[in-house]
Protein backbone atom coordinates (compact mmCIF):
# COMPACT_ATOMS: atom_id res chain seq x y z
CA UNK A 1 0.00 0.00 0.00
CA UNK A 2 1.61 3.64 -0.64
CA UNK A 3 0.63 5.82 1.11
CA UNK A 4 0.54 9.66 -0.11
CA UNK A 5 2.31 11.97 2.80
CA UNK A 6 0.13 13.87 4.68
CA UNK A 7 1.60 18.07 4.16
CA UNK A 8 0.27 19.05 7.88
CA UNK A 9 2.29 19.90 11.17
CA UNK A 10 2.79 17.36 14.01
CA UNK A 11 -0.65 18.26 15.70
CA UNK A 12 -2.31 16.43 12.75
CA UNK A 13 -0.63 12.95 13.16
CA UNK A 14 -2.15 11.61 16.22
CA UNK A 15 0.27 12.38 18.70
CA UNK A 16 -0.59 13.04 22.37
CA UNK A 17 -0.67 16.67 23.66
CA UNK A 18 2.22 15.45 25.87
CA UNK A 19 4.46 14.54 23.08
CA UNK A 20 3.43 17.66 20.68
CA UNK A 21 4.76 19.80 23.92
CA UNK A 22 8.07 17.65 24.01
CA UNK A 23 8.91 18.12 20.24
CA UNK A 24 8.29 22.34 20.28
CA UNK A 25 10.49 22.63 23.53
CA UNK A 26 13.38 20.96 21.10
CA UNK A 27 11.84 23.15 17.97
CA UNK A 28 10.31 20.45 16.01
CA UNK A 29 7.36 22.58 14.02
CA UNK A 30 6.93 21.07 10.43
CA UNK A 31 7.22 17.11 10.28
CA UNK A 32 8.84 15.80 6.93
CA UNK A 33 7.31 13.92 4.07
CA UNK A 34 8.36 10.41 5.12
CA UNK A 35 7.39 11.48 9.38
CA UNK A 36 4.38 12.59 8.18
CA UNK A 37 3.45 9.98 5.86
CA UNK A 38 4.37 7.11 8.44
CA UNK A 39 3.86 8.51 12.49
CA UNK A 40 -0.21 8.19 12.07
CA UNK A 41 0.13 4.45 10.55
CA UNK A 42 2.53 3.39 12.93
CA UNK A 43 0.39 5.43 15.65
CA UNK A 44 -2.46 3.30 15.01
CA UNK A 45 -0.55 0.78 15.64
CA UNK A 46 -0.02 -0.80 12.55
CA UNK A 47 3.31 -2.07 10.65
CA UNK A 48 4.85 0.26 8.24
CA UNK A 49 8.02 -0.23 5.37
CA UNK A 50 9.09 3.72 5.04
CA UNK A 51 11.36 3.92 2.31
CA UNK A 52 13.14 7.02 1.86
CA UNK A 53 16.85 7.88 1.46
CA UNK A 54 18.80 9.35 3.87
CA UNK A 55 18.69 12.85 5.40
CA UNK A 56 14.41 12.71 5.63
CA UNK A 57 13.89 12.20 9.05
CA UNK A 58 13.25 8.76 9.59
CA UNK A 59 14.70 8.65 13.08
CA UNK A 60 12.00 10.58 14.31
CA UNK A 61 9.02 8.86 11.75
CA UNK A 62 9.73 5.64 14.83
CA UNK A 63 10.80 7.38 17.36
CA UNK A 64 7.10 9.29 18.03
CA UNK A 65 4.76 5.98 17.79
CA UNK A 66 7.87 4.80 20.30
CA UNK A 67 6.97 7.44 22.29
CA UNK A 68 3.08 6.62 21.99
CA UNK A 69 3.29 3.42 23.13
CA UNK A 70 5.75 3.94 25.96
CA UNK A 71 3.01 6.64 27.42
CA UNK A 72 0.39 3.47 27.60
CA UNK A 73 3.71 0.68 29.57
CA UNK A 74 5.36 -1.15 26.56
CA UNK A 75 8.34 -1.40 25.54
CA UNK A 76 10.57 -1.12 22.24
CA UNK A 77 13.32 -2.70 20.46
CA UNK A 78 15.52 -0.68 17.88
CA UNK A 79 18.22 -1.94 15.56
CA UNK A 80 20.26 -0.53 13.92
CA UNK A 81 23.42 -1.95 11.62
CA UNK A 82 25.91 0.41 13.08
CA UNK A 83 27.12 1.32 16.25
CA UNK A 84 27.28 4.98 15.11
CA UNK A 85 23.65 5.04 13.84
CA UNK A 86 22.63 3.25 17.07
CA UNK A 87 24.19 6.09 19.19
CA UNK A 88 22.55 8.76 17.48
CA UNK A 89 19.12 6.94 17.89
CA UNK A 90 19.74 6.30 21.28
CA UNK A 91 20.77 10.04 21.86
CA UNK A 92 17.60 11.00 19.56
CA UNK A 93 15.32 8.55 21.77
CA UNK A 94 16.85 10.25 25.27
CA UNK A 95 16.38 14.00 24.16
CA UNK A 96 12.22 12.63 23.82
CA UNK A 97 12.13 11.49 27.36
CA UNK A 98 12.84 7.93 27.04
CA UNK A 99 14.47 5.47 29.23
CA UNK A 100 17.10 3.28 27.09
CA UNK A 101 19.89 0.84 27.33
CA UNK A 102 21.86 0.97 24.20
CA UNK A 103 23.84 -2.22 23.25
CA UNK A 104 26.79 -2.48 20.66
CA UNK A 105 30.09 -3.90 20.28
CA UNK A 106 32.95 -2.05 21.35
CA UNK A 107 31.71 -1.26 24.39
CA UNK A 108 32.16 -3.29 27.98
CA UNK A 109 29.54 -5.79 28.51
CA UNK A 110 29.26 -5.12 32.40
CA UNK A 111 28.43 -0.88 31.71
CA UNK A 112 25.32 -2.71 29.23
CA UNK A 113 24.18 -5.00 31.81
CA UNK A 114 24.00 -1.90 34.30
CA UNK A 115 21.81 -0.17 32.10
CA UNK A 116 19.32 -2.94 31.51
CA UNK A 117 19.43 -3.00 35.07
CA UNK A 118 18.11 0.33 34.85
CA UNK A 119 14.46 -0.33 33.58
CA UNK A 120 14.73 0.52 30.48
CA UNK A 121 11.69 1.21 28.45
CA UNK A 122 13.89 1.14 24.78
CA UNK A 123 16.75 -1.08 23.86
CA UNK A 124 18.74 0.55 20.60
CA UNK A 125 21.40 -2.31 19.76
CA UNK A 126 23.57 -3.38 17.09
CA UNK A 127 22.23 -7.46 16.09
CA UNK A 128 25.62 -9.22 16.98
CA UNK A 129 26.00 -7.22 20.71
CA UNK A 130 22.11 -7.74 21.12
CA UNK A 131 23.06 -11.83 20.42
CA UNK A 132 25.91 -11.81 22.60
CA UNK A 133 23.35 -10.41 25.65
CA UNK A 134 20.56 -12.87 24.77
CA UNK A 135 22.81 -15.93 25.21
CA UNK A 136 24.29 -14.64 28.09
CA UNK A 137 21.24 -14.48 29.27
CA UNK A 138 21.13 -10.63 30.29
CA UNK A 139 17.73 -9.33 29.30
CA UNK A 140 14.71 -10.73 27.33
CA UNK A 141 12.48 -9.83 24.81
CA UNK A 142 9.20 -11.52 25.95
CA UNK A 143 8.08 -7.90 26.76
CA UNK A 144 8.82 -5.97 23.17
CA UNK A 145 5.50 -4.92 21.77
CA UNK A 146 7.79 -2.69 18.56
CA UNK A 147 10.78 -3.66 16.77
CA UNK A 148 12.05 -1.28 14.69
CA UNK A 149 14.63 -2.34 11.86
CA UNK A 150 16.13 0.73 10.72
CA UNK A 151 18.65 0.81 7.65
CA UNK A 152 17.09 -2.68 7.35
CA UNK A 153 19.09 -3.19 4.07
CA UNK A 154 22.55 -2.09 5.23
CA UNK A 155 22.10 -4.63 7.70
CA UNK A 156 21.51 -7.41 5.52
CA UNK A 157 24.62 -6.26 3.27
CA UNK A 158 26.39 -6.45 6.51
CA UNK A 159 25.16 -10.35 7.25
CA UNK A 160 22.50 -9.48 9.98
CA UNK A 161 19.81 -11.41 8.11
CA UNK A 162 20.20 -14.68 10.21
CA UNK A 163 20.99 -12.98 13.37
CA UNK A 164 17.57 -10.66 12.79
CA UNK A 165 15.57 -13.56 12.03
CA UNK A 166 16.86 -15.46 15.45
CA UNK A 167 15.75 -12.09 17.42
CA UNK A 168 12.53 -12.05 16.14
CA UNK A 169 11.84 -15.38 16.92
CA UNK A 170 12.06 -14.03 20.77
CA UNK A 171 9.82 -11.81 20.66
CA UNK A 172 6.20 -11.77 21.14
CA UNK A 173 3.49 -12.52 18.63
CA UNK A 174 2.21 -10.61 17.47
CA UNK A 175 3.44 -7.40 17.72
CA UNK A 176 4.25 -4.45 16.12
CA UNK A 177 6.75 -4.04 13.21
CA UNK A 178 8.25 -0.97 11.39
CA UNK A 179 11.26 -1.30 8.85
CA UNK A 180 12.51 1.58 7.49
CA UNK A 181 15.21 1.54 4.40
CA UNK A 182 16.49 3.38 2.25
CA UNK A 183 16.44 0.75 -0.66
CA UNK A 184 14.14 -2.19 -0.59
CA UNK A 185 16.33 -5.61 -2.28
CA UNK A 186 14.36 -8.54 -2.63
CA UNK A 187 15.95 -10.08 0.14
CA UNK A 188 14.26 -6.91 2.33
CA UNK A 189 10.84 -7.87 0.36
CA UNK A 190 11.32 -11.45 1.78
CA UNK A 191 12.09 -10.02 4.96
CA UNK A 192 9.00 -7.89 5.45
CA UNK A 193 6.87 -10.75 3.87
CA UNK A 194 7.78 -13.20 6.61
CA UNK A 195 7.64 -10.65 9.69
CA UNK A 196 5.12 -7.85 9.26
CA UNK A 197 1.25 -8.69 8.82
CA UNK A 198 -0.64 -6.68 5.64
CA UNK A 199 2.43 -3.46 6.20
CA UNK A 200 1.34 0.36 5.06
CA UNK A 201 4.10 1.16 2.81
CA UNK A 202 5.52 4.42 2.30
CA UNK A 203 8.24 5.65 -0.44
CA UNK A 204 9.13 9.12 -0.55
CA UNK A 205 11.63 8.61 -3.10
CA UNK A 206 13.08 6.55 -5.64
CA UNK A 207 15.11 4.20 -4.29
CA UNK A 208 18.92 5.11 -5.37
CA UNK A 209 17.55 8.66 -5.39
CA UNK A 210 19.88 11.21 -4.09
CA UNK A 211 18.38 14.46 -2.44
CA UNK A 212 17.52 17.30 -5.31
CA UNK A 213 19.20 20.02 -3.20
CA UNK A 214 22.61 18.42 -3.13
CA UNK A 215 25.19 19.67 -6.24
CA UNK A 216 26.93 16.57 -7.57
CA UNK A 217 30.70 16.92 -9.39
CA UNK A 218 32.80 14.16 -10.92
CA UNK A 219 36.35 15.24 -11.04
CA UNK A 220 38.23 13.19 -13.45
CA UNK A 221 42.21 13.17 -12.64
CA UNK A 222 45.31 10.78 -12.52
CA UNK A 223 45.58 9.15 -9.06
CA UNK A 224 48.95 11.00 -8.40
CA UNK A 225 47.01 14.25 -8.56
CA UNK A 226 43.97 13.27 -5.80
CA UNK A 227 46.01 14.64 -2.87
CA UNK A 228 46.76 17.90 -3.95
CA UNK A 229 43.19 18.55 -5.65
CA UNK A 230 41.56 17.41 -2.05
CA UNK A 231 44.06 19.97 -1.03
CA UNK A 232 42.47 22.85 -2.87
CA UNK A 233 38.91 21.58 -2.60
CA UNK A 234 39.57 21.84 1.27
CA UNK A 235 41.03 25.48 1.33
CA UNK A 236 38.28 26.81 -0.96
CA UNK A 237 35.36 25.06 1.65
CA UNK A 238 35.00 26.82 4.75
CA UNK A 239 32.49 24.81 6.71
CA UNK A 240 32.07 21.06 8.01
CA UNK A 241 33.83 18.37 5.26
CA UNK A 242 33.13 14.95 5.54
CA UNK A 243 35.79 13.24 3.27
CA UNK A 244 34.92 9.13 2.72
CA UNK A 245 38.09 6.46 1.93
CA UNK A 246 37.33 3.21 0.84
CA UNK A 247 39.72 1.25 3.20
CA UNK A 248 39.94 2.11 7.27
CA UNK A 249 43.78 1.81 6.19
CA UNK A 250 43.26 4.57 3.79
CA UNK A 251 40.80 6.57 6.00
CA UNK A 252 43.44 6.73 8.74
CA UNK A 253 46.62 7.80 6.14
CA UNK A 254 44.30 9.87 4.90
CA UNK A 255 43.50 12.13 8.06
CA UNK A 256 46.91 12.43 8.54
CA UNK A 257 47.64 13.70 5.36
CA UNK A 258 44.61 16.04 6.31
CA UNK A 259 46.28 17.08 9.46
CA UNK A 260 49.72 17.94 7.98
CA UNK A 261 47.87 20.39 5.51
CA UNK A 262 47.04 22.43 8.63
CA UNK A 263 43.55 21.45 8.65
CA UNK A 264 41.61 19.92 12.35
CA UNK A 265 40.13 16.54 11.18
CA UNK A 266 39.29 13.61 12.84
CA UNK A 267 39.24 9.66 11.75
CA UNK A 268 36.60 7.41 11.95
CA UNK A 269 36.23 3.46 10.72
CA UNK A 270 36.54 0.41 12.18
CA UNK A 271 39.94 0.05 13.63
CA UNK A 272 39.16 2.62 15.95
CA UNK A 273 37.26 1.80 19.73
CA UNK A 274 33.77 3.17 20.77
CA UNK A 275 35.08 5.96 22.74
CA UNK A 276 37.33 6.90 19.33
CA UNK A 277 34.38 7.16 17.60
CA UNK A 278 32.43 8.92 19.65
CA UNK A 279 34.80 11.49 20.86
CA UNK A 280 35.56 11.77 16.63
CA UNK A 281 31.79 12.42 16.25
CA UNK A 282 31.85 14.69 18.91
CA UNK A 283 34.21 17.30 17.90
CA UNK A 284 32.93 16.97 14.57
CA UNK A 285 29.18 18.19 15.50
CA UNK A 286 30.72 20.87 17.56
CA UNK A 287 33.19 22.15 15.38
CA UNK A 288 36.36 21.13 17.31
CA UNK A 289 37.26 19.04 13.81
CA UNK A 290 36.59 21.04 10.63
CA UNK A 291 36.67 17.53 8.76
CA UNK A 292 36.25 14.13 9.09
CA UNK A 293 37.51 11.32 7.52
CA UNK A 294 35.81 8.30 7.63
CA UNK A 295 34.69 4.78 5.68
CA UNK A 296 31.84 3.74 4.67
CA UNK A 297 30.53 2.60 8.04
CA UNK A 298 29.45 6.61 8.62
CA UNK A 299 27.86 6.79 5.55
CA UNK A 300 24.79 6.19 7.12
CA UNK A 301 25.92 7.11 10.81
CA UNK A 302 26.37 10.06 10.96
CA UNK A 303 23.92 12.93 11.53
CA UNK A 304 25.02 16.35 11.22
CA UNK A 305 23.37 19.59 10.11
CA UNK A 306 25.28 21.65 7.67
CA UNK A 307 28.25 19.60 6.54
CA UNK A 308 28.90 21.97 3.56
CA UNK A 309 30.90 19.59 1.68
CA UNK A 310 30.75 15.51 1.12
CA UNK A 311 34.19 14.28 -0.94
CA UNK A 312 33.88 10.86 -1.79
CA UNK A 313 38.44 10.88 -2.10
CA UNK A 314 37.72 7.53 -2.99
CA UNK A 315 34.81 5.77 -5.72
CA UNK A 316 32.57 3.39 -2.83
CA UNK A 317 33.22 -0.23 -3.29
CA UNK A 318 29.18 -0.69 -3.33
CA UNK A 319 27.76 1.97 -6.27
CA UNK A 320 24.30 2.00 -3.78
CA UNK A 321 26.84 3.49 -0.95
CA UNK A 322 27.28 6.73 -2.67
CA UNK A 323 23.51 7.75 -2.56
CA UNK A 324 24.27 7.03 0.98
CA UNK A 325 27.71 8.89 1.73
CA UNK A 326 26.21 12.40 -0.54
CA UNK A 327 23.29 11.87 1.82
CA UNK A 328 25.37 13.09 4.73
CA UNK A 329 24.90 17.02 3.09
CA UNK A 330 21.78 18.24 1.89
CA UNK A 331 19.92 17.13 4.93
CA UNK A 332 16.51 18.04 6.40
CA UNK A 333 16.04 20.34 3.00
CA UNK A 334 19.42 22.22 3.27
CA UNK A 335 21.56 22.99 -0.06
CA UNK A 336 24.97 20.53 -0.25
CA UNK A 337 27.46 19.91 -2.36
CA UNK A 338 29.43 16.26 -3.23
CA UNK A 339 32.11 15.82 -5.23
CA UNK A 340 34.10 12.53 -6.23
CA UNK A 341 37.49 12.29 -7.43
CA UNK A 342 37.51 9.57 -9.96
CA UNK A 343 40.37 8.09 -11.79
CA UNK A 344 40.40 7.47 -15.56
CA UNK A 345 40.48 3.25 -14.63
CA UNK A 346 36.90 3.81 -12.62
CA UNK A 347 34.56 4.70 -15.88
CA UNK A 348 32.70 1.89 -14.51
CA UNK A 349 32.05 2.20 -11.09
CA UNK A 350 30.96 5.69 -12.27
CA UNK A 351 28.82 4.25 -14.81
CA UNK A 352 27.21 1.60 -12.10
CA UNK A 353 26.50 5.23 -10.08
CA UNK A 354 24.67 6.50 -12.65
CA UNK A 355 22.62 3.22 -13.69
CA UNK A 356 21.58 3.21 -9.69
CA UNK A 357 20.38 7.08 -9.97
CA UNK A 358 19.36 7.12 -13.26
CA UNK A 359 21.04 10.25 -13.31
CA UNK A 360 24.22 11.53 -15.43
CA UNK A 361 27.08 12.87 -13.44
CA UNK A 362 28.63 16.63 -14.14
CA UNK A 363 32.41 16.69 -14.59
CA UNK A 364 33.84 19.42 -12.82
CA UNK A 365 36.17 22.19 -15.01
CA UNK A 366 38.60 21.21 -11.88
CA UNK A 367 39.07 17.83 -14.77
CA UNK A 368 42.84 17.27 -15.90
CA UNK A 369 42.15 13.77 -18.08
CA UNK A 370 38.59 12.13 -19.26
CA UNK A 371 37.60 8.64 -19.41
CA UNK A 372 39.34 5.74 -21.76
CA UNK A 373 38.23 6.60 -25.34
CA UNK A 374 34.91 4.03 -25.77
CA UNK A 375 34.00 4.58 -22.53
CA UNK A 376 30.66 7.03 -22.09
CA UNK A 377 31.82 10.82 -21.21
CA UNK A 378 31.02 12.27 -18.16
CA UNK A 379 28.66 15.64 -19.15
CA UNK A 380 30.30 19.14 -18.34
CA UNK A 381 29.02 21.47 -16.28
CA UNK A 382 26.57 24.54 -18.14
CA UNK A 383 29.11 27.52 -17.62
CA UNK A 384 26.63 29.31 -16.15
CA UNK A 385 26.38 26.77 -13.23
CA UNK A 386 30.23 26.58 -13.00
CA UNK A 387 31.15 27.88 -9.15
CA UNK A 388 34.21 27.92 -6.90
CA UNK A 389 34.25 26.08 -3.09
CA UNK A 390 30.83 26.52 -2.29
CA UNK A 391 29.04 28.14 1.02
CA UNK A 392 30.53 27.94 3.76
CA UNK A 393 18.44 -2.67 13.23
CA UNK A 394 8.29 -15.29 17.82
CA UNK A 395 5.39 -15.95 20.08
CA UNK A 396 3.61 -14.92 22.42
CA UNK A 397 4.70 -13.77 26.19
CA UNK A 398 4.46 -12.42 29.03
CA UNK A 399 4.76 -8.56 30.07
CA UNK A 400 7.79 -9.80 32.25
CA UNK A 401 10.95 -11.37 31.67
CA UNK A 402 12.08 -12.15 34.82
CA UNK A 403 9.16 -13.10 37.51
CA UNK A 404 12.12 -12.23 40.64
CA UNK A 405 12.47 -8.51 39.17
CA UNK A 406 8.64 -6.89 38.49
CA UNK A 407 8.87 -3.60 36.82
CA UNK A 408 11.75 -4.25 34.86
CA UNK A 409 10.56 -5.51 31.50
CA UNK A 410 13.99 -6.62 29.64
CA UNK A 411 15.51 -7.95 32.86
CA UNK A 412 16.67 -11.53 32.30
CA UNK A 413 18.80 -14.05 34.63
CA UNK A 414 22.31 -12.57 35.20
CA UNK A 415 25.51 -15.47 34.66
CA UNK A 416 27.69 -15.06 37.43
CA UNK A 417 30.20 -13.98 35.62
CA UNK A 418 29.40 -11.98 32.62
CA UNK A 419 31.91 -12.30 29.83
CA UNK A 420 33.45 -8.86 28.88
CA UNK A 421 34.05 -8.03 25.11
Amino acid sequence: MLQTPNTAGFDSLHLSPRTLATLSKLGYSTPTPIQAATIPSAVDGKDVIGLAQTGTGKTLAFALPIVERVQKGQCALVMAPTRELALQIEETLRKLNLRTALLVGGAPMGRQISQLKTNPTVVVATPGRLEDHLKQRNLTLKAVSIVVLDEADRMLDLGFAPAIRRILSQTPWPRQTLLFSATMPKDIASLADEYLQDPVRVEIARPGTAAANVTQELIVIPGEAKESTLQDLLYESKGPVLVFARTRHGARKLAKTVRNMGHSAAELHSDRTLNQRREAMTGFKSGSYRILVATDIAARGIDVKDIELVINYDVPDCAEDYVHRIGRTGRAGASGRAITLATPAQHKDIRDIERIMKTKMELSPKSTTNFPAGAPQPQPKPAANRGGGGQGGGRPGGRYGNPKAPGRPFSGPRPARPRVA
